[in-house]
């Protein structure tokens, strides 16, 4: 036993060797992460745009059914703020939290926050444009969902917009984190469909998303995300004992293999050959 502290003499070590466990495996999920969202990103510009910029914009529909209608150019304007700003957020998000870049060069981070603040309003609200004027194609349910997911994005840049003005670091940092929670959300989204149809064959989703699981799915690619931020926010303002370090660390290990895989399958499979297509249909 420590004469001063009254702890075991391992303890110290102990506490070293979890303490880098809990930081390696946060920047394993955090590099994972930001390479895939990076992959989604690029897959929006070279699919979406390309064919757009072709005069090809009907194949938009070969992602989601409905998302393209000529007869509706409000929706298509509005789901297109949404795209660039969607493939802004994945590309700056990761480097806001670069806790050497906020020390070393601040004024870049309050520069790239104003931007990423306002990518995230107008990802949102052009979501919640398009729902306005169109709809989803999951009809009600997804309607709410989705809808419920833009208005929290617009509230939670606001948010910590407004804590930053007023050197609210705290509150600004934890209202980012929610923030960052929810903007990865659209990715997420496909992360999830793509692991649920691997494991379970697309059981329970519907023609026009009407199935049970595309009703959950309309709540559940964000509001984990929430929850999981929510035990980050907790975890920096209050020690975590060793069960809880290894219990997070093991967590953020197996997230960060289950993200590589998916989107190892997804690139080998729709998005990779659809960004081909799309870089290939506006070169034309």
């Amino acid at each position: 036993m420590s004469r001063k502290s009254g702890r075991p003499f391992g303890s110290a070590g102990t506490d070293v060797v979890q303490g880098a466990a809990s930081r390696w495996s946060t920047a394993l999920l955090f590099t994972t992460s930001w390479v895939s969202g990076l992959v989604f990103a690029a897959y929006i510009v070279a699919f979406f745009g390309g064919v757009l910029l072709a005069g090809a914009g009907e194949r938009w529909n070969e992602s989601l059914p409905g998302l393209y209608d000529r007869a509706s150019p409000m929706a298509i304007g509005a789901i297109g703020v949404h795209f660039v700003a969607g493939a802004v957020l994945l590309l700056l998000g990761p480097v806001q939290f670069i806790g050497s870049l906020r020390r070393s060069v601040p004024a870049l981070h309050r520069w790239l926050g104003r931007l990423y603040v306002v990518s995230a309003a107008l990802a949102g609200v052009g979501g919640l444009a398009f729902i306005l004027a169109k709809g989803t194609v999951g009809g009600p349910v997804m309607d709410i969902g989705f809808g419920l997911y833009g208005a929290l994005m617009v509230m939670c840049a606001g948010l910590a917009f407004v804590h930053a003005r007023a050197g609210r670091v705290t509150q600004h940092r934890a209202w980012a984190i929610r923030l960052f929670a929810l903007t990865v959300g659209s990715w997420l989204y496909r992360m999830e469909y793509g692991a649920w149809f691997l494991v379970a064959g697309g059981a329970g989703t519907g023609r026009g998303f009407t199935g049970w699981f595309d009703m959950v799915m309309a709540f559940f690619f964000y509001i984990p995300n929430l929850i999981v931020a929510e035990h980050v926010i907790r975890s920096h303002r209050s020690s975590q004992g060793a069960l809880a370090r290894i219990g997070s660390a093991t967590l953020m290990v197996a997230a960060s293999i289950f993200i590589a895989f998916v989107t190892w399958i997804f690139v080998n499979g729709a998005w990779g050959r659809r960004m081909i297509s799309g870089l290939m249909e506006a070169s034309l």
